[in-house]
Parts: structure tokens; C-alpha cells; sequence
């Protein structure tokens, strides 16, 4: 893995809604051409934390750099730089799919080359022949893949995806992992947020993984290794289950396969 600088810099990020503080304090930093795993049990803050990072929610305190751009003092600018997918795709549904790709290009202010572009991704993530049928009648799994084709349109430096498996299938899958990382290979960085943990340790460079809001630990698989204690043949899911304190879960569901 060849990493460049600072790509996405978060620092103190804290989101309170009234009473409740959904994200408590959470530092984390990821790099040019490094894909990173962003993990947590339900309700443990990955969305709130990624709203901020793409700057849909204005943080309570703390603040996020896209390169040199603070993403709230100069929204435009770093938003310029991003590609968001969420976990439910944000469609326009009376558009077809080749209409809605080229509108988020142009959002983006892509002139060159759209059109090109647009038919590029269409045919690359197999929506070619639907790409002039309308959004609204897409199955899930190819919202999906049309929400990627605009994260993707404008080229950006830093991609965050939401749960972006849900929905496709173990080709469309595939597709995405391979796709994710000849990104990186080509420099750029990686948000990804899955319950997945094969996917997360098959690809992600290092992973931060939140609990109750907080980051509770961050680094590569063998950091989080050595800070769960775990043995070397532990995997990622093993090791999140520890570090979240779910691990008597782990345990009681091995007793209850053993014959």
C-alpha cells in the first residue's frame, strides 16, 4: 500500500441532538490511495459520523479538513471533492438513469466530456440497457449502482459510502470491492462503512471501529489485534466483537453448535 497526505482530517467531531450525543469525540484521518473500515454495532454513530465528514450535518463541535478546506467554513470547495453513497440511495425517481447520472455531473459542474463519461459508468456497473428506463422502477440493487455511477461522475478525491453492499448481489459485490480498490491504486481515499467485516477485511487498509459514539480503537487488523489481546488467528469480526463487548454473544452461539 502507497499512500499520499492527508486526504480527510476529522478532529473533536461531537454531534449532541438536544440530550443526546450521538457522536462523542471522534479523531480519525484517512490518506490518499488508503481504503478505511468504518465499523460499529447499530446505533454506535457511523452515519452521524460520515453526515459530517460530507458535510450533511453541521457538527456541535469539532471540525473536518477535505485537503485544505474546512468542510463547514468552505462547504463548496470541499464538497467539490467528494463522492457520497448513503445506505438508503438518494434518487430522483422520475428521471432515467442516464438523465439523473448526467444531472449529478452537472451539479458537480462536469462540461467535458459528461456525456462520455456518463455512458462510461452506466455500461461499467451493467446498467446500460435501463439507462433510459426511470429511476423509480429500478429494483434496490440498481438504485444502488446508479447512486454509484454519480458518486463517481465528477471524479472525486475522497468517496464515502454508507453501507453501499446492500442490495446488490455477489457479482455486483464483487464489482464494487475491485472497484473500490483500483481507486485507491489511482490515489484516492476510501471511506467505507459495512457491517460486512469479510468485506472490511478483505480490503480496507485500517479500520476504526465506534461504540456508544466513540472510537474505541483504530489501526490495521494487527493493531486491533494487539489492542483486543486477540491471537493471531482471530478475525476482524472476532476482534470487533470484542472490542464492542459483545463477545459473550460470540461465545454462547459457538456452545450452541457444538453437537
Amino acid at each position: 500500500m502507497h499512500t499520499g497526505p492527508d486526504v480527510l482530517v476529522a478532529r473533536g467531531l461531537v454531534k449532541r441532538f438536544g440530550d443526546f450525543t450521538a457522536v462523542g469525540g471522534v479523531d480519525f484521518q484517512v490518506r490518499a490511495g488508503e481504503i478505511v473500515g468504518l465499523l460499529g454495532p447499530n446505533g454506535a454513530g457511523k452515519t452521524t459520523t460520515v453526515s459530517m465528514c460530507t458535510g450533511l450535518l453541521r457538527p456541535t463541535e469539532g471540525s473536518v479538513l477535505v485537503t485544505d478546506f474546512d468542510i463547514t467554513q468552505n462547504p463548496r470547495s470541499a464538497k467539490r471533492l467528494v463522492g457520497y453513497v448513503p445506505d438508503e440511495p438518494y434518487v430522483y425517481e422520475k428521471l432515467t438513469g442516464r438523465e439523473f447520472v448526467r444531472f449529478m455531473g452537472e451539479i458537480y459542474g462536469v462540461r467535458k466530456g459528461l456525456g462520455d463519461r456518463s455512458e462510461e459508468l452506466l455500461t461499467y456497473f451493467g446498467l446500460a440497457d435501463a439507462a433510459d428506463s426511470l429511476v423509480g422502477g429500478y429494483s434496490h440493487g440498481m438504485k444502488q449502482k446508479v447512486g454509484l455511477c454519480a458518486m463517481l461522475v465528477h471524479d472525486p478525491l475522497l468517496l464515502v459510502l454508507d453501507e453501499p453492499t446492500v442490495g446488490l448481489d455477489p457479482k455486483g459485490a464483487r464489482l464494487l470491492k475491485n472497484t473500490l480498490q483500483a481507486l485507491a491504486g489511482r490515489g484516492r481515499a476510501v471511506i467505507l462503512c459495512t457491517h460486512i467485516m469479510e468485506i472490511a477485511q478483505s480490503i480496507c487498509d485500517r479500520v476504526a471501529i465506534l461504540d456508544a459514539g466513540k472510537i474505541v480503537a483504530q489501526g490495521s487488523l494487527e493493531d486491533l489485534r494487539i489492542s483486543a489481546q486477540a491471537d493471531s488467528n482471530e478475525s476482524l469480526e472476532d476482534i470487533f466483537l470484542r472490542l464492542t463487548g459483545d463477545v459473550e454473544d460470540l461465545e454462547v452461539a459457538r456452545a450452541l453448535a457444538l453437537p
